[in-house]
């Protein structure tokens, strides 16, 4: 109510200005030719003189008017002010404050109204979704200020590419939607509109003395309305499959477009339940540890495990590390899952030998917590199990991620007595000088060099590289996938490794590694053995 009454009362003052400037016309017409024709004639006659009465009503009527005037003018500009008021109001509801670009509030009309063009002119519309790949990297590394810049030149250079009937607009973080009209048959030249804005953001950005490097993934859907479809609809459903073609671009390696596909929507379901799975099974206990021998290869004597995350669901069956651990690394479970993990595999490790050491990976992800390492301890506290003989094996991609982080942690690991292996050596991130500055306790040579070791001349050449590089550094090496007796055979020439692979056997489950261990009297405390084993299930229960 409040604010209804400001407008009336302004609204009312209005009205009563103007009807006292329209009275004073009235009264000055009225009032003014009798006033005015006898000070007329008093002034060049001398004849009579100007009623007083009327003389002050006519003063009066002037002063009205000049009052009137000034009170028209001042509406007509507050009236003015109104409008470019509104019109910002609008412009700033409709449009992205940092770039310009049009706003996810006014892109779905906006596309609405492409398609409606579209469906006149028998043409289509294409919508490419675009997303900055590792943006929030960036922003962290160089600044918001950077960011920001970043965003705005990304969004001059997609306008500056896109075609006449075309729109713009930034759905918010570092995501830019373009929708554009093309006839039919239009393939070709979507494709080289996406490489073009491929190249053109690839380009580096120079701000504030600071260099932004930034790539995108595009998603391409095109579509027209069809005789039932609203054009609203169409355009929501082009969105929709846009950014399931974003997310395939990504997943293709980045810095690339991708199509959208029917099956993107199968898998987007498959994507979806298995993301609910994941979060359904880790305080249900489907995922458990299992174990791959590491051997000696001068002796033939096991010298500990690596452990291995496997899952079985209830929905799916057994589901590859490789498809579940991304999931759960984008989901932001990754450290919940491995903890887990970590935790069943200490108490496991404990009924061992004494000699026999643990492996665990840990992901890129859990490197940027900064109480990692202290959690890690709590653990070791809580399952009584000697740092000395937990092995943490970090990939070189991590080394590539954030190498102070690395440092402070691999320094913080060192410090409580772990040791710390750099995993898969040999994929091209690392450096010599890496290697000197970080104090890893062991090199893992990775499994693609050791598993063509027999049949291709450069992983042969790489594995004595990296062999000879290890004596330099008297570092000692692991050499993972060794699958055949050749293979073996092939390694040994290079020197002394740990090894491990399916040539040892295949990763097995807590319970089948408690039984062979016992086997060969390589339990710290000998137990008496069940006559079937433990299933996965039965453990979580």
């Amino acid at each position: 109510m409040a604010g209804n009454a400001a407008p009336l009362k302004r609204a009312e003052r209005d009205l009563v200005a103007l009807g006292i400037l329209v009275t004073a016309i009235f009264l000055f017409v009225g009032t003014g030719s009798t006033v005015l024709t006898g000070v007329v004639r008093s002034w060049i006659y001398g004849v009579g003189s100007p009623d007083v009465l009327l003389t002050n009503a006519l003063i009066l009527n002037i002063a009205l008017l000049i009052f009137g005037w000034r009170r028209y003018a001042e509406l007509q500009t507050e009236i003015t002010e109104r409008r470019k008021a509104e019109e910002s109001a609008t412009r700033l509801a409709r449009t992205d404050a940092l770039t310009g670009c049009l706003n996810r509030r006014s892109l779905d009309e906006a596309i609405s109204m492409l398609v409606d063009e579209a469906t006149d002119s028998g043409d289509e519309v294409a919508v490419l979704m675009i997303d900055l790949d590792k943006f929030k990297r960036s922003n962290d590394l160089l600044g918001h200020k950077v960011g920001d810049a970043v965003l705005v030149e990304t969004a001059r250079r997609i306008e500056a590419l896109m075609p006449v009937r075309g729109v713009v607009a930034r759905l918010g973080g570092d995501e830019f939607i373009c929708a554009a009209i093309f006839t039919p048959g239009s393939d070709c030249a979507i494709e080289r509109l996406a490489v073009r804005i491929n190249d053109a953001l690839a380009e580096p950005i120079l701000s504030g003395g600071l260099r932004a490097e930034v790539t995108a993934s595009i998603g391409i859907a095109q579509g027209s309305r069809g005789a039932v479809q609203s054009a609203a609809l169409v355009a929501q459903d082009l969105l929709h499959r846009a950014d399931l073609a974003m997310y395939q671009a990504k997943r293709r390696g980045r810095n690339r477009f991708a199509w959208f596909e029917p099956s993107m929507e199968k898998e987007l379901r498959f994507r979806s339940e298995l993301e609910q799975d994941i979060r359904d099974g880790l305080p249900r206990g489907e995922f458990v540890p299992f174990y791959e021998k590491q051997i000696d290869l001068e002796t033939g004597e096991i010298t500990g495990f690596e452990m291995l995350a496997r899952w079985f669901s209830p929905r799916h069956g057994m589901v590859n590390p490789d498809v579940f651990i991304p999931v759960a690394e984008e989901i932001g479970l990754i450290a919940e899952l491995s903890e887990a993990l970590i935790t069943l595999a200490l108490e496991d490790a404990r009924a061992w030998d004494p000699r026999l050491t643990l492996s665990v990976n840990i992901s890129p992800l859990q490197l940027r917590d900064p109480w990692f390492a202290q959690r890690l301890l709590k653990m070791l506290v809580a399952a009584n199990f000697p740092p000395s003989r937990l092995e943490i094996e970090i990939t070189e991609t991590c080394l590539h991620e954030n190498i102070a982080v690395v440092r402070s942690l691999i320094t913080s690991l060192k410090n409580q007595g772990i040791r710390i292996s750099l995993d898969d050596f040999g994929t091209g991130y690392s450096s010599l000088a890496q290697l000197r500055t970080l104090p890893f306790d062991r090199i893992k040579i990775d499994r693609s060099f050791v598993s063509s070791l027999v049949r291709s001349a450069d992983s042969a050449s790489i594995v004595e590289a990296i062999s000879s590089l290890g004596r330099g550094m008297a570092l000692p090496i692991t050499a993972e996938g060794i699958e055949s007796p050749e293979v073996l055979h092939a390694l040994r020439r290079f020197g002394q490794f740990k090894g491990q692979g399916y040539l040892y056997g295949l990763p097995a489950s807590a319970e089948e590694v408690k039984r062979d261990l016992a086997e060969q009297g390589l339990l710290s405390v000998q137990t008496t053995m069940p006559d079937a084993p433990e299933t996965p299930s039965a453990r979580s229960a």
